[in-house]
């Protein structure tokens, strides 16, 4: 298959690359700026693409997008997360359907804030959207991708949990205050944390693409998400360290604002049930295991964490 890839160069976007080109697949990386040889071109922000570019592509896969963890979610942050999600499907969705042979499948990058804050409700891709910044966000974001199927291309929107990596992403956040021994839960630390490893993320992707009987919204979580209070006990036997400082919810709040209360707050019992259902199987089913893998030691003696340090 000949796989065009938005965000290539991101966490999950290297990691996919690498699997479906040792899978034997064909990827073509979607980048800003000006063309070069062997990569598509466009600059999304100003509505541009590469005429034809996506010509010839059995899948396109759409992981571009402006951070939502850098930084404080000031106004002018907010517009630049929801433009550089919306403005970049449209472009992507107006240039594909309007080719002569169109890609069979569209794989859109979604999340699973799309759910809001949900408390201990068991959330599958039927239940409803929920409230506040990011799930408008999602689901405007879904509803435009939503648009390619009316040109026969099958679409899904992953709406990804928090993927737990070896190098970058959250957990990389999380295993800061650890290393200096005063890592905690975060405010109550009831709220449910849905996550996936990053080795069953791709998977899942490519299992979504190459399976013609998964479509629309997929939910890209382990089967057994955790509540904040058990990922930290988690993290913190892996590490071997303690885990006896929680920051209050109030202290998040003044430090991070609205981000706070959306990122880390919330609570979603998130369940893949789609590709559950589809057969996919996941390598890494329980938190103590993913961990294990994702901080095991690697050459050297040194854990991938610790290599960060």
């Amino acid at each position: 298959m000949r796989v065009a890839i938005t965000g290539s160069s991101g966490l999950i976007g290297t990691a996919l690359r690498a699997r479906l080109e040792r899978g034997g697949h064909e990827v073509v990386s979607v980048r800003r700026g000006t063309p070069t040889l062997g990569a598509v071109a466009w600059r999304p922000a100003e509505g541009w693409i590469e005429d034809g570019a996506l010509e010839g592509c059995d899948a396109v896969v759409h992981l571009a997008g402006e951070s939502i963890g850098d930084g404080r979610w000031t106004a002018r942050r907010k517009r630049a997360i929801r433009d550089s999600r919306i403005e970049s499907t449209r472009l992507l969705v107006d240039h594909m359907t309007a080719l002569a042979r169109p890609p069979r499948v569209f794989v859109c990058g979604s999340a699973v804030g799309y759910y809001g804050d949900r408390g201990g409700e068991e959330l599958c891709e039927e239940s409803g959207a929920g409230e506040g910044f990011l799930a408008g966000v999602v689901r405007d974001w879904e509803h435009e991708a939503a648009r390619a199927s009316e040109a026969e291309i099958r679409v899904l929107s992953i709406r990804t949990a928090v993927v737990l990596a070896p190098r970058g992403g959250a957990l990389q956040r999380m295993l800061t205050p650890f290393r200096f021994g005063v890592g905690g839960r975060l405010g109550s630390g009831r709220q449910w944390v849905p996550w996936i490893t990053l080795e069953d993320e791709v998977r899942a992707i490519e299992w979504a693409i190459t399976h013609e009987e998964v479509r629309g919204p997929v939910n890209l979580a382990a089967p057994h998400p955790v509540t904040n209070r058990e990922l930290t006990k988690a993290l913190a036997r892996q590490l071997h360290r303690p885990a006896l400082f929680p920051v209050p919810a109030f202290v998040l709040r003044i430090a991070l604002g609205e981000m706070a209360n959306e990122l880390l707050l919330q609570s979603q019992r998130v369940l893949p049930s789609k590709l559950m259902r589809s057969g996919f199987r996941f390598e890494h089913e329980t938190v103590e295991d993913a961990l294990a893998s994702v901080l095991r030691p690697r050459a050297g003696g040194r854990s991938a964490a610790a290599s960060k340090a």
